[in-house]
């Protein structure tokens, strides 16, 4: 068999791999509770000029 390819007992196999699914009890969903905040107050230009600053190693 060449790399890729699988015959068809490999495709059932992963066939019933993909369709169960393994809940356990762990496995609630976390609340995250806060706030994001971002400044978008510079001009393209002066971010532009901050970013080559960066890349030069100053």
């Amino acid at each position: 068999m060449s790399m890729g390819a699988y015959d068809e007992e490999e495709h059932e196999r992963r066939e019933r791999k993909n369709s169960s699914v393994d809940i356990s009890e762990d496995d609630d969903r976390t609340a995250y509770h806060g706030s994001v905040e971002y400044d978008s107050g510079n001009s393209t230009e002066a971010l532009l000029d901050q970013f080559e600053e960066i890349k030069a190693g100053k």
